[in-house]
């Protein structure tokens, strides 16, 4: 009989696990590389939830994989997220001045530094995941359709496709299926993604591959949903950084399209989605069950 499950307890377990992978990847160089390892890991280790590398080591250990299987997985998918952050921050895209509660990197750094940062960030995650690869080739086919999954989630087909509508569509009214399709893409895709390619390292059949990808595609909507709805009525100390910047800028979103209660029903309505398509999993998928409702009960 498992102990009883504690959600805290396991995210500070995972998270501080990829902490210290990713500060085991990230061993600070000398020489002319250093000025640009410096403005990555300036915001690879400026703090954050982990939540995507933790999903996929939550989902390998659903099916019963383990953490070790996907860590390589699971930092890739950190430095990608932290990449879009770094560039989601320059002026020309959300011009913001704060992350996490500290100065953004293009205002420590300068943006030319802040743009490469980003581009050494994703490149890195690539590098990592084919190096994993080589190195094991009893699992390459793994890592490759695993690099393949997040190749798409992290390209045009995914967040690039997303943000890019998502620019498209500031001071505009659009459609609900317009507002779908940005979130869909600019969140939820690699979040999926994250679930997703934890599945395919722990050899998941099929069937379980497929009820996760639903699962993550739901939690990453219901998670953009709720950073929507955080920006309009969230705290900002807890957050780290300003609020109402959505509505400044014109910003697609739920709460501007549908208002505050349709959007909360409708971030409720996917989560109740998310848990029904891995009610069939056994105790191992607690830890997925329980970040589906924290999803929407984060503060920050």
């Amino acid at each position: 009989m498992p102990e009883p499950f504690s959600l805290s307890a396991y995210l500070s377990e995972k998270r501080s696990a990829v902490e210290k992978a990713l500060a085991d990847i990230f061993r600070e160089p000398g020489g002319p590389a250093s000025r640009i390892r410096e403005a990555m890991s300036y915001s690879l280790f400026a703090g954050g939830k982990r939540l995507r590398p933790i999903l996929c080591i939550a989902a390998a250990e659903a099916v019963g994989g383990t953490q070790s299987q996907t860590m390589p997985a699971a930092c890739a998918l950190e430095l990608i997220h932290t990449y879009s952050l770094i560039h989601d921050d320059l002026p020309g895209m959300d011009d913001d001045d704060l992350r996490r509660g500290l100065s953004t990197n293009h205002k420590v750094f300068g943006i030319g530094a802040a743009i490469l940062a980003g581009d050494g960030l994703l490149t890195e995650a690539f590098r990592l995941l084919a190096g994993k690869g080589l190195s094991m080739p009893d699992s390459a086919p793994a890592f490759i359709r695993a690099m393949a999954i997040i190749a798409e989630a992290a390209g045009y087909l995914g967040m690039v496709g997303g943000q890019m509508a998502d620019l498209d569509a500031e001071g505009k009214v659009v459609s609900l299926e317009t507002l779908s399709f940005i979130h869909t893409h600019k969140t939820a895709d690699l979040i999926a993604a994250s679930v997703k390619a934890g599945a395919v390292l722990a050899n998941a059949d099929k069937p379980a591959f497929d009820s996760l990808g639903d699962y993550g595609i739901n939690i990453g909507l219901a998670f953009q949903i709720r950073d929507d709805l955080l920006d309009v009525e969230g705290d900002a100390n807890a957050m780290g950084k300003s609020t109402g910047s959505d509505n400044k800028r014109g910003k697609a979103t739920y709460p501007a399209l549908l208002g505050l209660d349709r959007s909360k029903e409708i971030q409720r309505n996917l989560v109740e989605k998310a848990l029904k398509s891995i009610a069939a999993f056994d105790y191992r998928a607690q830890p997925l069950r329980a970040i589906a409702a924290y999803i929407i009960e984060r503060k920050s």
